[in-house]
């Protein structure tokens, strides 16, 4: 019996941990093929792929961002075999089940929740080793009638076989994006998510778990994503966990977890400032709102001032990255409480942080309140809300235009000296600046078009001076720093006009060349000469002096940016001071780079 299991993922680097989890559970007595894909790629290309391959049945795992991708593969392969059976799962399916096998009926059986043992009792059925009754937790349509069978007892996750030892995915690992769940179900009841939905949360094996991460590292995974709903919810587990992975980490691999962050303890942070090494473990932490009124009708719990806590601690330590989430659009969330909910969560100054936009997933309880909140919302999956009783439509446009320019120039750490600068000086909020810079944006075409490192600072200029925002000479002088930190090698292009003359620059050149004691300091890939000098640094004009032992800190000085390019390394920057005389020691400071 020809099996194929399969699904549209949203990137070639993801890949779908439930058909990996379905084709172990049902070997050795059925032997599926995993094949996936992508949203982007052409249906008919998808269609012909897996009708060559002359399968019986064919399995999707369906979700909010394939869903409508997928039901175009399922029509098209149902008319190319009208005998091909579809067997769809997914949490996108698994809700008003019997509203998708009437909208689509080339879909033969609906898989209900957990799949592992329903998935390998169809294929029993299709088998002829069992009648189609005895298979637990299915949707279908007989002879023009609907029919359900009740779930079975949730399966003992100790007990399921890994999903994570098929030869066929050695090949990816280093290059793809592995997901591992040491958990199921989630102990919160927020009322826009899936997770609540399951009470309770079951655990994998430790040591198996411990086992497949060990093969993982050995043949070449990178990324390795945590996909439990709240890894820290019991402290012992967690910590159990991270001092495996900072005992047995293999150099280059970054684990991801998302984190509850107001039940961190501060000692286990403190564990981990101590212990971990930096880069290895990435969090990612749910706030979605700081409205108390807003966390209570979502039946949200959460303590910011402890939240605030452990990402201040977190971010201190210096060795975690931190990837914060806002949700728009949660009742009674007025365009006002998201503006403050955003300048509350950014002055953490998170390395990234995300605006996503609420969707009233299927099988939640703000689906079911959608009336009461007055929610008007896209039909069709994502289930993107439009507007509720106090967000208008145009307030979420408003709110959407923030979100391109503070992915481009916060979240990509392009210029973290100016974005400084411009939040703390120049605009009364933050939220401010990325909105009226994200309309800006908006309203000239850019989010339709691609991007150069020095269109983004030309663009921020041009918005800066066509409002008349801020002290020109000190955005421009951090700008500056900003870009030439994001080269390896003396930059090809500029943003800004060329400010030396020839004659200038050879002065400098000459100035720097004498203090061979200052230079000895600086690295770079020969003796700097008089015919070198200029193919290994670059000087330009600046209005400020930064302080050499923090990176965001600065005075008013004019003077000369000089950086230093060398194979291997950052960009050392060092400051001349205008005013010194010809004869003088050059007295450059050394700036820090981040």
């Amino acid at each position: 019996m020809n099996i194929i299991l399969t699904t549209l993922n949203a990137k070639y680097i993801h890949t779908n941990l439930a058909i990996r989890s379905l084709k172990a559970y049902a070997q050795p007595e059925y032997e599926p093929v995993l094949t996936e894909y992508t949203i982007k790629d052409p249906i008919l290309n998808i269609v012909a792929d897996i009708h060559q391959k002359k399968p019986k049945i064919v399995g999707f795992s369906l979700y909010i961002w394939n869903i409508e991708e997928s039901l175009k593969v399922i029509r098209t392969l149902k008319k190319t075999n009208p005998d091909l059976i579809i067997i769809a799962g997914g949490p996108e399916v698994t809700y008003d089940y019997d509203k998708w096998l009437e909208k689509v009926p080339e879909i033969d059986v609906i898989v209900i929740g957990e799949g592992e043992r329903t998935f390998k009792q169809l294929l029993d059925y299709y088998a002829g080793k069992i009648d189609l009754t005895e298979v637990q937790g299915i949707a279908y349509i007989e002879n023009g009638i609907f029919k359900a069978t009740p779930p079975g007892p949730k399966l003992d996750l100790r007990e399921v076989p890994s999903p994570f030892r098929f030869h066929e995915d050695l090949p990816h690992l280093s290059n793809r994006v592995t997901y591992i769940e040491t958990s199921r179900g989630c102990p919160f009841s927020c009322q826009f998510c899936l997770s609540s939905i399951e009470v309770g949360v079951r655990y994998f094996n430790r040591e198996a778990i411990k086992d497949d991460i060990r093969y993982l590292m050995k043949n070449g995974a990178k990324t390795i994503k945590f996909v439990d709903r709240t890894f820290n919810i019991s402290r012992s587990y967690a910590m159990e966990m991270f001092q495996f992975l900072i005992d047995e980490h293999v150099p280059g691999t970054v684990f991801q977890f998302e984190i509850t962050g107001d039940i961190m303890r501060p000692e286990v942070i403190n564990f981990l400032n101590e212990n971990a090494p930096a880069g290895l473990f990435r969090f990612e932490i749910g706030v979605q709102s700081t409205n108390d009124l807003t966390n209570e009708l979502v039946k949200r719990r959460q303590n910011f001032e402890k939240l605030s806590r452990t990402v201040t601690m977190v971010k201190e330590g210096g060795k975690i990255a931190q990837h914060l989430d806002l949700i728009a659009g949660l009742p009674e969330e007025d365009y006002n409480s998201f503006r403050r909910t955003f300048n509350d969560v950014f002055a953490m100054r998170p390395e990234e942080l995300q605006l996503g936009f609420l969707k009233l997933l299927r099988g939640t309880g703000l689906r079911i309140q959608a009336e009461q909140y007055g929610y008007t919302y896209i039909d069709e999956a994502p289930y993107e809300i439009l507007s509720n009783n106090v967000l208008t439509f145009d307030e979420i446009l408003q709110i959407k235009q923030t979100e391109d320019v503070l992915e481009k120039y916060w979240n990509d750490n392009r210029m973290p000296r100016t974005i400084e600068y411009i939040v703390s000086h120049v605009f009364e909020t933050p939220f401010d600046f990325f909105q009226q810079f994200g309309t800006y944006w908006e309203t000239r075409g850019w989010s339709r078009i691609g991007h150069q490192l020095q269109d983004l600072y030309t663009r921020l200029q041009a918005f800066l001076e066509e409002t008349e925002r801020g002290d020109m000479n000190i955005i421009r002088s951090l700008m500056k720093i900003d870009y030439l930190a994001h080269h390896s090698f003396q930059p090809r292009h500029i943003w800004w006009d060329v400010e030396l003359d020839a004659n200038e620059l050879t002065s400098l050149e000459q100035r720097i060349l004498q203090d061979e004691h200052y230079l000895k300091d600086i690295v770079t890939p020969t003796r700097l000469t008089e015919r070198n000098i200029r193919k290994h640094t670059f000087i330009t004009p600046i209005n400020v002096r930064p302080n050499g032992d923090d990176a965001m800190a600065y005075c008013m000085e004019k003077g000369y940016l000089i950086t230093f390019f060398c194979r291997g390394h950052k960009p050392q920057f060092r400051f001349m001071r205008e005013s010194i005389r010809s004869t003088d020691k050059i007295a450059m400071d050394s700036i820090t780079v981040r």
